[in-house]
């Protein structure tokens, strides 16, 4: 849970329709129970929603006090590996690690676990929406939950994006570059203070994803998020959308 320390709201500059806002902007309305949701579809793609990932995370530290003081608690984000494993995000605080969900490439399977978790705030790759039949009352049951949905690319920057979120400190690319090389210690210590890349979980669960992701494809990735990079820091945009839109886009979501 490093991110509690780690991030702040003011670590990230924001624009909705070309005109500058606030971070709350982001998630309009975020309370104690929000949890947020990113479908991946793609080797490492979520690294594509990094900073709406990590807006998330600081709203719900920042939605209670205690949540940076008193207690010591996870943020409560959820990734959704559709069709098989697409590479541990567990860096950004994915974590303990039912918070990586593997999943088949049935959209319906997909839906059932986004409402099993309660997700009130929904990131879903940019994908050609289609007419899909749910099971019956899960695409209600998510309707009256989720609050917002949200298109992103895997490439951090989505077509038609009104939403652009700058990270303006060196702390904002730290998680994408633990998710791109991994880090963790290899002979798990016993600490006062124990945090999670010195977990035998933790470990046992990076190696386990490893296999998900070819040294090729992490290292165009690696490349990539490097070509985003001005003066060692990163922009991406994001397409706000209905949650009927989202659940039409998860019908198309990749399986390769």
């Amino acid at each position: 849970m490093h991110t509690v320390t780690q991030l702040k709201t003011s670590m990230f500059d924001v624009s909705v329709g070309g005109a500058p806002a606030k971070p709350a902007d982001v998630f309009p309305g975020w309370h104690l129970h929000d949890r947020l949701g990113v479908v991946i579809d793609e080797p490492l793609g979520g690294l594509g929603a990094t900073h709406l990932i990590q807006l998330a995370i600081t709203s719900f530290y920042d939605a209670a006090e205690r949540r940076r003081g008193a207690l010591t608690v996870y943020p409560e984000i959820f990734a959704f590996h559709f069709g098989r494993g697409r590479g541990s995000h567990a860096a950004f605080d994915f974590w303990p690690a039912r918070r990586e969900v593997m999943l088949s490439g049935d959209p319906c399977d997909l839906l059932d676990a986004i409402n099993d978790r309660g997700i009130t705030r929904l990131a879903v790759p940019d994908r050609p929406a289609r007419e899909f039949q749910y099971r019956t009352k899960e695409a209600d049951t998510a309707l009256d939950r989720i609050q917002s949905a949200f298109v992103y690319d895997a490439r951090g920057r989505v077509k038609d994006g009104t939403i652009r979120i700058a990270g303006n400190h060196r702390a904002s690319e730290g998680n994408p570059g633990r998710v791109l090389r991994p880090v963790y210690l290899d002979k798990p210590k016993e600490l006062a203070k124990p945090f999670k890349e010195a977990d035998s979980a933790y470990i046992t669960w990076l190696k386990l994803r490893a296999a998900d992701v070819s040294q090729e494809q992490r290292d165009a990735r690696i490349a990539w998020r490097d070509g985003m990079k001005e003066d060692g820091l990163v922009w991406e945009t994001y397409r706000p959308i209905s949650v009927p839109d989202a659940l039409a886009i998860m019908a198309s979501c990749k399986t390769d």
